[in-house]
């Protein structure tokens, strides 16, 4: 299963966002948004190396939150 993981757009070339998140940055391709206005500072899904969706920082947030429970969760079940 794949997973979009939120992130915030810090630098555009092209059809190419550098994003970050939690300490980590990854390249991704804005192609898929041409359609869509996406700007330094966005906060977006990427999934797979693409931009899947622009999203606000509240629903970043949240989708940050239910992950980590489902870490919490599988940190709990490992250590049982």
């Amino acid at each position: 299963m794949c997973l979009a993981v939120p992130m915030q757009v810090t630098a555009i070339d092209g059809f190419t966002a550098r994003c970050t998140a939690r300490g980590q940055e990854r390249m991704a391709s804005l192609f898929l948004m041409q359609h869509v206005g996406i700007a330094v500072g966005d906060h977006v899904l990427v999934q797979s190396g693409h931009v899947t969706q622009k999203v606000t920082p509240e629903e970043a947030a949240e989708t940050w939150a239910l992950y980590d429970e489902i870490f919490r969760i599988e940190a709990a079940q490992g250590a049982a």
